[in-house]
């Protein structure tokens, strides 16, 4: 009896560590030697990107009450753009690049990256722009909105030496945007070739999927431009957060993880017998029970998944949105409860500057820029 007891126990040990021990085998190979480094990727460190539109991020005269006037400056901001002209968004045209140059408000609240670019608040940090074309990929792939990428190349090299990750067709595989998955790939090839022929230089490739929409490896692969076209490979980290496969993706292409997209909601889903479908639970930061239960059900899970993959993991976009004030949310199943204000919570707010104050988190620093470009 006592040597069945054994070699039960034996056998328990041996199946239960072997996955500890495949882990340690696999976790550092950027500092190490086993991978050579992307553009703009930290050795060691996590870069903190906040966004989205300049209510979020604030730091500028006319919106003065986002993340910038809390808490300290980021290694980077985010932004978005498009080129889908003529495309209706909340009873507004879109005209192609809207948001760069010029204030605009599509149904998420206003955008204006020139004007957070030009604004001393802004100095030494990077910037993430979001590239959507939906219902274009077509137009994009075979050239007949060249002009638009064109006009994209002028505005990346008019920031100078502002590292910025652009990221293509952004949750290319999210149903929501309906990709078709051919034209997306050649309208991304065909976006990186015409900005590399332009000498465009301060701008690294960013392949965002949805996050969720990944069953298995082999669809991601189906969807992937190739090593040459993508520097960092990025995720959305939403109430579906348990379902990436990116991570491991990124890990067999030898390539960093932007976890691009990430906003405090409940991976748990409950049903709405008014909608007829499954929404978040709601949770809005200024109510103390629904604070306590965004750490515990997001944000613990956000940063144990940071810190245990900071192999690969290098940066991350925190977005810092009044979701359920804007048009574009306000029937959405996944955000239409959501205020992700850090601000707001003084308990979430001591918390998140605790974690992100320090290692690993990355900031801004007068010497950013030359971290990121001399990197090797």
């Amino acid at each position: 009896m006592k040597n069945t007891f054994i070699s039960i126990l034996v056998l328990f040990l041996m199946v239960t560590c072997k996955p500890i021990i495949q882990q340690e085998i696999s976790v550092t190979p950027a500092e190490n030697g086993k991978r050579k480094l992307a553009k703009f990727e930290p050795k060691e460190g996590v870069l903190l990107f906040v966004g989205q539109e300049l209510e979020a991020v604030g730091g500028l005269e006319e919106y003065n009450d986002g993340y910038l006037n809390h808490f300290e400056k980021p290694a980077g901001w985010t932004t978005y753009t498009n080129i889908n002209p003529g495309e209706y968004s909340f009873y507004r045209r879109q005209r192609g690049l809207d948001g760069l140059w010029e204030t605009h408000d599509w149904g998420d609240n206003d955008y204006n990256a020139i004007l957070q670019h030009s604004d001393p608040d802004y100095s030494n940090m990077a910037l993430a722009i979001g590239l959507q074309f939906v219902n274009h990929e077509k137009r994009v792939a075979d050239g007949t909105h060249d002009k638009y990428i064109d006009r994209l190349g002028d505005f990346l090299v008019s920031l100078g030496n502002r590292p910025v990750f652009l990221r293509i067709a952004y949750e290319f595989d999210g149903p929501w945007n309906d990709y078709d998955r051919k034209s997306t790939i050649s309208a991304y090839k065909h976006i990186v070739d015409m900005l590399r022929a332009r000498g465009v230089n301060n701008t690294a490739y960013v392949w965002q999927s949805a996050g969720t929409m990944a069953p298995d490896q082999k669809h991601l692969e189906k969807w992937y431009p190739g090593d040459d076209y993508v520097d960092w490979l990025g995720f959305s980290f939403f109430n579906g957060w348990k379902k990436q496969k990116m991570i491991e993706f990124a890990r067999s292409k030898g390539k960093p993880v932007f976890i691009a997209e990430a906003t405090p909601t409940s991976s748990d889903l409950v049903w709405d017998p008014k909608e007829n479908q499954g929404i978040t639970k709601e949770m809005r930061l200024s109510n103390p029970r629904q604070a306590q239960m965004a750490w515990d059900e997001w944000f613990l899970p956000f940063f144990n998944t940071i810190n245990t993959n900071l192999d690969v993991v290098k940066a991350v976009h925190y977005i810092n949105c009044h979701w359920d004030s804007h048009p574009m949310w306000l029937q959405n199943p996944t955000f239409k409860k959501i205020d992700a204000r850090l601000q707001l919570s003084d308990t979430i707010s001591r918390r998140w500057k605790e974690r992100t104050s320090k290692a690993p988190f990355i900031l801004s620093s007068e010497d950013l820029y030359d971290n990121l470009y001399n990197h090797k």
